[in-house]
């Protein structure tokens, strides 16, 4: 949109009033509305009756709005009417198409009217999920193109307009009424100030008057009672007066008067236009309140009947409640003894687990195997010690045996060396 220029948003209701216009030429809502038995399309209009408050009312007709697919009111009846109306405009230009069901798969529907598109020649440049919304400028689009189509099909060609040739009628030149000076609204205002003046009759002359054409009334009432005028000469004289009859009143659109008028006039229409819906509507409150009166009847039967039923009801559910109350509360004390339980069960496992490792222990031979392997290496040990203790005893007494001899030696020698006895 941007590419193409600021005015590129407002394309598609450009595009929508075109296709409205084609459509109605090939007189859809006869051909494609009302021979497919399509529900009418409904449009609110607002109302407000004389004294009363502002109402909205739902008219159904038949036709399309001058921006039904150039803006989002409801994208399924939407869909619908494009699968509808571009299935019709295939078949009008020569090409046999299914007319599309509520219940038919939209991509599939879609694939097949931009085919036929193409197979027309007709670009296509969008991907055909802008199709699935049922509005915007690619479904105006496809519409148009179709549309053309349609008309080529039919033999109908566009002409240049031919505007009807109006009688220019002679009018004095006045001055614009955009250049005002302060001299001319001087003027003006004077102007009508004199005219004002000229509109008040005095009431004496006016009963004068009254009393003296009654007077001459009655005087020749006798004389106008035949006429001797011929009527040719009558029907001449009217002809040749007629054209100065002719009275041009200029209406100014800024006088208060002719917005009054209006005003009466837009008030007459709707009161003439309200007097029908205001019958229907009057039906409708009149239908609605039998209604509600029946349904409040058929209500208090209803409750009388049902009254026993009604108490047993209570009844019943204070007993259920009751019930639920001392559930809850048997609830409660179930939960603290599973609490115990699963505490005690612990306690249990516990010792249940201590129990096994220690009959495991006293079953086991092993210990018992390792107490006499250690018992024959304490034997063995005590041997070696032993032997090792009489090696030990046997140096101690050859040492003590040789001290003993060399003492003895000793105290039978006669000399005792120097040497020797420096050693002791």
């Amino acid at each position: 949109a941007a590419e193409r220029g600021p005015g590129a948003a407002y394309h598609m209701f450009v595009l929508m009033e075109e296709l409205l216009d084609k459509l109605k030429l090939l007189s859809y809502e006869e051909a494609a509305l009302r021979r497919h038995n399509m529900r009418p399309l409904s449009r609110c209009v607002s109302l407000a009756p004389p004294g009363g408050e502002l109402q909205i009312f739902t008219i159904f007709s038949p036709f399309l709005n001058r921006h039904y697919f150039a803006l989002p009111t409801n994208p399924g009846e939407q869909f619908f009417m494009f699968c509808t109306l571009a299935a019709w405009l295939i078949t009008t230009a020569g090409h046999p198409f299914e007319q599309p069901q509520e219940y038919d798969d939209p991509n599939a529907v879609i694939s097949n009217v931009l085919s036929q598109l193409r197979a027309f020649g007709r670009p296509v440049d969008f991907p055909p999920s802008k199709l699935k919304a049922g509005y915007g400028e690619q479904v105006c689009y496809v519409l148009d193109c179709l549309a053309e189509e349609a008309l080529k099909y039919t033999g109908f060609s566009w002409e240049r307009p031919a505007y009807p040739t109006e009688e220019l009628e002679e009018e004095e030149i006045t001055e614009d009424d955009a250049e005002l000076t302060l001299s001319k609204l001087e003027e003006d205002i004077v102007e009508e100030e004199s005219d004002s003046e000229e509109n008040f009759i005095d009431l004496d002359v006016l009963k004068a008057q009254t009393y003296r054409s009654d007077m001459n009334d009655t005087a020749k009432q006798e004389e106008i009672l035949q006429s001797t005028t011929d009527a040719a000469e009558w029907n001449l004289e009217v002809e040749r007066v007629l054209p100065q009859l002719k009275v041009t009143v200029r209406t100014d659109n800024k006088d208060w008067r002719i917005h009054v008028d209006q005003m009466h006039q837009h008030k007459d229409g709707i009161e003439s236009s309200l007097k029908e819906t205001r019958g229907y509507l009057d039906k409708l409150h009149n239908e609605i309140s039998r209604t509600l009166e029946k349904i409040n009847s058929r209500e208090k039967y209803i409750n009388n009947q049902l009254e026993h039923l009604v108490q047993e009801y209570r009844s019943a559910q204070a007993l259920l409640s009751e019930a639920k109350e001392k559930y809850q509360e048997g609830s409660g004390g179930v939960t603290e003894r599973i609490r115990v339980l699963a505490e005690i069960t612990d306690v249990l496992e516990r010792v249940k687990q201590e129990t096994e490792e220690k009959g495991s222990s006293m079953t086991d031979g092993a210990p018992l195997v390792k107490i006499k392997q250690a018992l024959t290496k304490l034997k063995q040990e005590t041997i070696q010690m032993d032997i090792q203790i009489g090696v030990m005893e046997h140096t101690l007494l050859q040492s003590k045996l040789k001290e003993k001899s060399n003492m003895t030696r000793d105290m039978h020698a006669t000399m005792i060396p120097e040497a020797t006895v420096g050693a002791y």
